[in-house]
């Protein structure tokens, strides 16, 4: 067979049967269509989680399977940018329940979205909790860069940009990985550093960053606080970074899989002093529930 054996569209589904009685985790690459600045193309968040899945699945390639990308996010706080597609936040959400049940039903109990898009966050985190409630399996929603901050010493050597802000998007790091993944389709000539407008005020309540946020900043129209659309020193990204983030990333992602497949999925108990009375007000699964009529 000349195909990798981790990509999952390209497997029969006798091949499937094969893959869940293996115990293989699943990777789910989420990304978005938007703007990235006038150097970077559209697909940035597609390229990033979708090359870091391929990086680890070639570490650990009896582990995993990885999926097709799902590559439309929420992007609403982006459509002043031309060429932004964005998905209602409810269907973006509907839609990712919808996958993991899907490998929820077919066997698949280890389930990871692995998210590249910073406005899909909050959204990814609650249709990974949903599957776990409404399904058997375990479902994880991790964003990839989030990995480089594992071992502190990595970032604390690899970043050059200041913080907060010099890596926020389509700047130093999306840049740098973007260079490793596809160098051909970056403007080199049209990298520019953009800031976000409101750090030209000094608190200690409102900045924003990749690996973190102040405790009190208003995420809105993108176009609001940027006139380029990058946010943060895209100059400072070389191919050469890109490259050591991907092997950081992945390698610890490969670290996460394998903790994540070996362990066991915990009992659920009920601590109620009288049992319900009634069935869950939700579809759920994996603990007790009431069957039968209720009487008074």
């Amino acid at each position: 067979m000349a195909t990798e054996l981790w990509r999952y569209e390209k497997l029969t589904w006798p091949d499937i049967n094969e893959a869940v009685e293996a115990e293989k985790v699943v990777i789910v690459p989420v990304g978005s269509t938007e703007q990235h600045g006038p150097h970077l193309p559209l697909d940035v968040d597609v390229v990033c989680p979708r090359g870091i899945a391929e990086e680890t699945a070639k570490r650990i390639p009896d582990d995993v399977l990885v999926m097709p990308t799902f590559i439309h996010g929420y992007t609403a706080h982006v459509m002043d940018f031309p060429g932004t597609i964005n998905v209602d936040w409810e269907n973006f959400i509907k839609c990712n329940i919808d996958v993991g049940k899907s490998l929820a039903y077919h066997g698949f109990k280890k389930i990871i979205f692995l998210n590249g898009h910073g406005s899909n966050v909050p959204n990814l985190d609650l249709a990974a909790r949903r599957v776990n409630l409404e399904t058997d399996a375990e479902c994880i929603a991790c964003s990839w860069w989030n990995l480089l901050g594992v071992d502190p010493a990595f970032m604390k050597g690899w970043r050059e940009s200041k913080f907060p802000g010099g890596c926020a998007h389509a700047c130093e790091l999306e840049t740098s990985v973007y260079l490793y993944f596809d160098e051909d389709n970056v403007r080199m000539d049209k990298i520019v550093d953009g800031d976000i407008a409101f750090h030209k005020y000094e608190s200690d309540f409102q900045w924003v960053d990749l690996f973190a946020a102040g405790p009190g900043t208003p995420v809105s129209w993108t176009a609001s606080y940027s006139d380029s659309g990058v946010l943060g020193q895209a100059s400072l990204a070389t191919k050469e970074k890109g490259k050591a983030a991907v092997d950081e990333a992945s390698s610890k992602f490969a670290r996460l899989i394998s903790e994540f497949r070996a362990r066991r999925k915990p009992p659920r108990g009920d601590h109620h002093a009288k049992p319900p009375t009634m069935a869950m007000p939700w579809k759920a699964s994996g603990g007790p529930e009431v069957s039968g009529d209720v009487h008074e």
